[in-house]
Order: structure tokens, then sequence, then C-alpha cells
């Protein structure tokens, strides 16, 4: 392992200069450094990280598990997407208060609304404990012995290490189980709603503008951490502070020009860039395109729905986005995959693999490893596709079947030990209570019926919707009353979960062995594949994958050329929007006052040297989902504009980065500043706010 660990530093120092990768921040000297000074960035690496002063890292905080957001304020002020707070948002919006609809804004502390379950959560520190996690694991494991002693030795030394009673740690493997880092972290779950645009500027474009360019969305909020007196995190009280940041980030007026240095500062989620040909194949031949028939099933009977009626638009408005929201990538990543012959390009470097393990007399030790991959794929392929279309019916789509879902996790838990029963009660009253807060049995049926013919060809008995208790609050929670044999009954009496359950108890006891079985075989294999790349072919640029920790990714303002005779842009204006407006339509109706803004040319001085209004722009930061909300900083970190989304040629960056076609688009962050000032008229936010011109 020490070997490894000398070789990605090899990597590292001998890499060429190039735009992609999302890179550890605690590991940006050298090589990094230097390439972000050859972009323009006048930043070092200490002022990235730093764990003894205070440093860019301090103002960048995951919001709630998914995305990111950073702190704009030394009183404790974040800033996110607007869709990263859309569940918050929804969840105070009703009939009376439509939030959605007309957006909000809190005019001093005591109109911030607090968030049950929301947190932001900072690092504190990165450390390297690859010799500790894997010390006493060998090669004649099996791959659950290594994963069981792994998992111990991460237990034990989260255990000792030195840190603040209130702080957290976790431990992540990077590269593919070859490196390991831990992360002492500080959690704060007082984070109150400050201020959100209506949809119509938040979402505006929304599925038919979502990962395109041009765009003209001012995809963000604004919440407020809270902390006790001594600034430490706490739960929800009244007599909570707005918590004093370690850093804040000053908010750059002077906007962008092609070709500035831009970074992308947040936790991205999930990456696969080291995937053989054969799995890019699978999952976008065989694996997207089921998924997506669901989803698209799904969306038809939510969109008409939400069109019909604006009870059901606002009950049902945070679900449709996240369920298009997926939809609409996966095809895209199809798309870009094809274009770009990603296939093709990703089985001729393959070949240069396999001619560098020979060169380099290492084929007996690797050289089994791209045919396996083959034979693995080949059984694994339909395993995997059943599991996530189970997932996507029984978690995703369908309220009723998650419903009976999460029953029997509830009789099953209860069977195998009497003594949780209380807490899996509490459970499955709380899972219930949650899913009707924004529930519509009629809408639920007909997403039942477009859906579940696509899991298996199952048969669809849509009378169960009559006759069962769980599309009511109050009888499904009726079903949980009494005493574990009672229950249990009842529930079994059900005709929904009786339904249910066969398919439920195939999956937990056929499709899910299965996938993990083989699942765990190709992982392993992945795994050494990670560390035969770096052997056989040193030369090559390595970054590890995006696993939801922090990272770093720098690039440039650039626009792209998507097709042939066609060329975008880096930068769309409030113009656009106004030639797109559809009064009424749900995607692209205009808030009258910022047609009254836009008449006027009331623009403030947030407007650029023309005159004219800046929504978005678009670079090369090499983004993921988990980057939502993340700040993207100019040559000297300062705030330049909000990560929210990425052009759909290039939503394959998940699985194949390519710097002609993946750019990220992002949130200008005059037109955030011009939102809330001139449009909410929420000037105290702005005076919170360090404004500064970095180019004057």
């Amino acid at each position: 392992m020490r070997y490894l660990k000398l070789f990605i530093l090899f990597i590292c120092i001998q890499a060429t200069a190039q735009q992609g990768g999302m890179w550890i921040p605690s590991l940006l000297e050298g090589m990094n450094e230097t390439e972000m000074t050859s972009l323009g960035s006048k930043l070092t690496a200490k002022d990235i990280y730093d764990v003894n002063h205070s440093s860019l890292k301090d103002a960048i905080a995951h919001f709630n598990g998914g995305c990111t957001s950073e702190v704009i304020s030394p009183k404790g002020l974040i800033l996110t997407n607007h869709h990263c707070g859309f569940s918050q948002i929804q969840s105070h919006s009703s009939l009376e208060n439509d939030y959605l609809k007309n957006g909000f804004w809190a005019m001093d502390y005591d109109e911030e609304l607090p968030n049950e379950g929301l947190y932001v959560e900072f690092i504190i520190r990165i450390e390297d404990v690859t010799s500790q996690v894997l010390e006493g694991v060998t090669k004649n494991m099996t791959e659950k012995e290594k994963q069981s002693l792994i998992d111990k030795n991460s237990n034990s030394l989260q255990t000792k290490v030195d840190k603040e009673s209130w702080q957290d740690t976790k431990v992540k493997s990077f590269y593919k189980g070859n490196q390991y880092f831990l992360f002492v972290t500080e959690r704060f779950d007082d984070v109150r709603l400050v201020g959100a645009p209506p949809t119509s500027i938040g979402k505006f474009g929304s599925d038919t503008d979502n990962w395109v360019f041009p765009r003209h969305t001012g995809d963000f909020s604004i919440f407020r951490i809270y902390a006790d007196k001594n600034n430490r995190p706490a739960k929800y009280s009244k007599d909570n502070v707005p918590y004093k940041p370690k850093h804040f980030l000053p908010v750059s007026l002077d906007g962008i020009e092609e070709d500035d240095f831009t970074m992308v500062f947040g936790f991205p989620g999930k990456t696969e860039e080291y995937l053989p040909a054969v799995a890019i194949e699978h999952i976008t031949q065989e694996y997207n395109p089921s998924n997506i028939a669901i989803r698209e099933a799904a969306l038809g009977v939510i969109n008409s729905s939400m069109k019909a009626s604006d009870d059901i638009r606002i009950k049902y408005a945070a679900k449709q986005a996240s369920i298009a929201n997926a939809w609409k990538k996966w095809v895209g990543e199809n798309l870009g995959i094809e274009k770009s012959n990603a296939i093709a390009k990703r089985k001729a470097f393959e070949e240069k693999f396999k001619k560098a393990l020979k060169n380099k007399d290492l084929e007996d030790e690797y050289g089994h490893i791209l045919t396996d991959f083959e034979s693995q794929y080949e059984s694994f392929a339909n395993i995997n596709i059943m599991r996530r279309n189970f997932v996507e019916v029984f978690l995703v789509t369908n309220e009723l079947m998650q419903m009976t879902f999460r029953s029997y996790q509830f009789e099953q838990t209860v069977a195998k030990n009497p003594a949780a029963f209380e807490r899996a009660k509490a459970s499955i009253e709380g899972t219930l209570k949650k899913i009707h807060k924004n529930y519509d049995a009629t809408v639920d049926k007909g997403i039942f019926e477009a859906v579940m013919p696509l899991y298996k060809n199952t048969n669809v008995d849509a009378s169960i919707y009559e006759n069962t208790a769980f599309t009511n609050l109050d009888r499904a929670l009726a079903l949980f009353e009494g005493s574990t044999e009672d229950i249990l009954q009842k529930l079994n009496s059900d005709v929904a979960y009786a339904y249910a359950k066969p398919i439920i108890e195939a999956f937990f006891n056929e499709v899910n062995p299965e996938f993990e079985e083989k699942n765990l075989a190709i992982s392993a294999l992945q795994t050494e594949y990670m560390t035969a790349l770096m052997k056989a072919l040193p030369e090559e640029r390595y970054f590890p994958d995006a696993n939801s920790t922090l990272r770093v990714t720098y690039g440039k303002v650039k626009g792209y050329a998507p097709r042939d005779a066609v060329y975008y842009n880096h930068i769309s204006y409030l113009d656009g929007v106004m030639e797109k407006y559809i009064p009424g339509d749900y995607e692209f109706d205009v808030p009258e006052k910022l047609i009254e803004l836009y008449n006027n040319k009331d623009f403030g001085k947030y407007a650029d040297s023309n005159g004219k209004m800046p929504v978005c722009f678009i670079g090369t930061n090499h983004t993921t989902g988990g980057n939502s909300g993340s700040p993207v900083l100019d040559a000297e970190g300062n705030l330049i504009g909000l990560n929210f989304d990425r052009v759909w040629e290039g939503t394959m960056s998940d699985m194949n980065y390519d710097p002609d076609i993946c750019r990220n688009i992002m949130v200008d962050a005059r037109y955030v500043l011009f939102i809330v000032d001139k449009y909410a008229n929420a000037k105290r936010l702005i005076k919170e706010m360090k404004l500064v011109h970095p180019k004057k």
C-alpha cells in the first residue's frame, strides 16, 4: 500500500496541465496548485484548505447530505440552490401561503422559518488513514472478510480520534478501496429558511430547460445557521443565535468574462470514471433505458395532474422535480456517451492497458481483469436491472407500494427482534405521516397503473386502492394499533399489503441476494483494476471518484459547440427570460414585478458593463450530483456564481468527462443579488454580505 501511495504522488507530479477532476482539498499542494495558477488562480493551497487557520473550506457546508451550501455573511447566512431547499420551501407552503408560487422573504430574524430534520455539516480536517484501515487485510481473504476487517479497523480508529465532543467522524474509501481518508465534521441542526424566489424564477424553465443551455434559472435559496450562545451546534431553540463562521465568502460585483478562472468547491455525490467499456455499454444500453421508461410513465400521470390542480401542484412539486431530474439526466447521459464515441474510446484505452501490462510483465497478475469484466457483466446485467426497477417502483415513484414496503420492513423487524417493537412502530408511523402530508390517492393510483406493469410484467390490480387502509392516514395508522399479533393480523389482511408482500419477499429472498453477491465480485474486480491501471499506466491522470466528500474542481468560463453549426455563448441574460416568457405557463411564466424591473432596466449596480442583467453562465468545471448549490469562486476566492446543473450533452461526465462538451451551469451571483435586492426588497440581507470589486 505504501507503494501505491507513492505511485499516486508520482502520477500527480507527472500529470500534464489539463482541466477536469475532483480533487481532495487537503492534497492540492504541488501539481494542482501549479495547474490552478496556470489557469489564472491567485489562490494558494492553504487559502483553500488549512487546519490551523481559517480557509475557504470553512465556508463550505454539506447541505442536508445531498447538496452543497456556502456561508456568505458573518451572521451564518448560507446560499444553496432553490431545488436543494425545495422540500423545505414546499413544507412551509399552503394554499393560503403559497411560497412556491409567490416566494418567501423573512424581513427580520423572527420571521426566519425552522426546518425539522434539516442540517448542514462542515469539514474540520481530513487525514489519510490508509495504513490503519487496511491493517491486517491480505489478498487471500474473501471480499466479505476484507470488508469486515476494514469496517472493524475504521470503527476502532474513529473511537480514538482527537476531536471535540460535539464533532463527529467518518472514514471514506478512495481509488476503489486503495486509499482511505478520515473526516472530522461539525453538524448544525438549526437551519432556518430566510429567502426563496418564486418557482417562476427559482425553477424557470422547469423540465424543458433542465440540463440544457442557454439557461435562465435563478436557482437559489437562502438559509441561516443558528448555534447556541457558545457558537456550537445545537438543536432548534428560540434561544439560539446566528452562527459566527470561521470564514465567509465575499461576493463579487464584477462578474465574469470568457476564460476567467473558476473553482467549484463542494460535495459531489458519485462518479464512475474508471468503468470498463462493457460496464458503460450495460448502463447506457440496458440499465438506463429500463429506468427511464418507469419514470417517464410516472411523470406522465404527475404532470397532467399538477397542471389540473393547484392543490396537487403544491403536494407533488418536490416529488415531480426529483423524479424528473434523474429521468432527463439519464436520457442526456446516454446521448452524450453515444455522441462522444465514449465506448469505442474506452475500448481503445483498454487495448493500451493490455499492451502496458505486457510491456511491464504484469500480465500474469492482471491480465485476467478485462476478460473477467466481460463474463461478470453478462451474468450481472439482468439482476442489476431487476433490482433497480424494483427500487424505482417501490421506493421512488409509487407511494402505496412504498408504504407496503416499509410495512414489510416493520413486520420483519418485530419478528426478528420483538424488543424493537416500539422503535419500529414509531418509524412506520413517521413514514406514513410523512407520505400522507403530500399524498393524493387518485394520482398515486394512476402512477400505480402506469409503472407496475414495467416491473417484471407484474399483474396490475388497481382495485386495491378502493379497499386498502393505506390510502387514508387515520386508517393506515390504525393498522399499527394494538399488540404485535393484532398489528400483524390486520396488516396481512390488508389487500394492498397482501398484493405487494409476495413481490417484496421475492426481492429480499431472491433478487437482492443475487445482486449483492454479483455486485460484490464486480466491486472487488474494479478495485483490482484501479490498482492495475496505476501500475501499468503511471503517466495517465487519476483522481478519486466522487463519494460525497469535499472536493475542488477548477476550470474556466467557456462557451461550447454541442452540434454542427451551433455555438452557445458563455453567458445568458434576463433578455432571454423575456424571450421565453409565456403568460400563465407553469414552466415559463414570469412574475409581474420582474417584468417591470426589466422594462424599466432597473438593475441597480448588478448589471454588466453593457447595461444588461446577467442570469447564468457555463464553465469547464467537472461537477456531478451533490455539487448543486456549490459556490463558484473567482481567482481570489470571491463568490461569482452558484453551481446548479450541467449541459445535457455533458451529463455523461459521471463516466466520461470530455472538456470539449462537458459544461457546468451556474447562476450568476449578480442575478442572485439583483433578485434579493431589487425584486424582493430584502436589503437587510444585502447589508449582511461583503460585496467586492476584485477586478477594479
